[in-house]
């Protein structure tokens, strides 16, 4: 789904929301211009390729209905989430409203949750945080992403909430190079375990639903259920975390309780 440099896409400011006098099927291409927030040039290339339909002529003018409205607003999001025009085309002429399945099942997919409100923070106050960090943690900190430079001594932080604890980490005494080492491990094993829920969701729901010729009637069912997969799989992980934690902390302890009774 790459895009080529020929593409252009347009992005309306604001859309209109059908705020004008205009009924939704008067619209001449310079009002559906205005009211897409795309470039009549682009409208025209649409039509060339068959990705929108015609209008309807009345004395010799196009005019055109809130269908034409919907499919360039369509068009917009695809490729606003990477679909070029040939792979737009041929979702546009696949089955009635693939198009809009599909982009409901990649956003269900691609959606954070929970998502974070990055922070930017300068290089001094990275300093004042952290103190003096080494040069190579520096490359392991952006390599993890905990990091991305933006430039003139400005960072952003991806997770504020993964630098906190990191922080919190270091308050305990332990060291940014340990604390990093720890991390790299954990997001490998991460990693592993995102990638087996995956192929579970694929294997279970996915496949199945494809070899039953993608019905139409399970669509939602089959979006609904990538909405509900990383919130149960977090939930999973969270609880089986808490029962190994303690476990592991109650038989290391436990040693250490019994190896301190025998030095008295």
């Amino acid at each position: 789904m790459t895009r080529t440099k020929s593409e252009t896409i347009d992005r309306p400011a604001a859309p209109t929301g059908g705020g004008s006098d205009i009924a939704p099927h008067d619209l001449t291409v310079e009002q559906l211009a205005a009211e897409v927030g795309m470039s009549v040039r682009n409208i025209r290339n649409h039509h060339t390729r068959g990705l929108l339909p015609p209008p309807e002529v009345r004395a010799r003018v196009g005019y055109y209905s809130a269908e034409h409205v919907a499919r360039l607003r369509l068009i917009l999001d695809l490729q606003a989430d990477g679909f070029n025009l040939a792979a737009i085309e041929r979702l546009l002429s696949g089955s009635d409203g693939l198009a809009e399945r599909l982009l409901g099942l990649r956003r269900a997919v691609t959606t954070p949750f929970e998502p974070e409100t990055p922070e930017m923070i300068t290089a001094d106050e990275l300093a004042k945080r952290f103190g003096e960090v080494d040069p190579k943690d520096i490359e392991r900190i952006r390599r993890l992403r905990l990091l991305i430079p933006l430039g003139d001594g400005r960072f952003e932080i991806p997770s504020p909430a993964l630098m906190e604890a990191a922080e919190q980490v270091m308050g305990l005494g332990i060291s940014l190079h340990t604390a990093l080492a720890l991390v790299e491990r954990v997001s490998r094993d991460c990693e592993s375990i995102s990638r087996a829920f995956t192929k579970l969701f694929l294997r279970e729901l996915w496949e199945p639903f494809e070899e039953a010729g993608q019905p139409d009637e399970r669509w939602d069912g089959l979006i609904e259920a990538v909405d509900s997969l990383r919130p149960l799989a977090s939930e999973a992980l969270l609880a089986l975390f808490k029962q190994r934690m303690t476990s592991e902390l109650e038989t290391a302890f436990a040693k250490v309780i019994e190896h301190q009774a025998k030095r008295k």
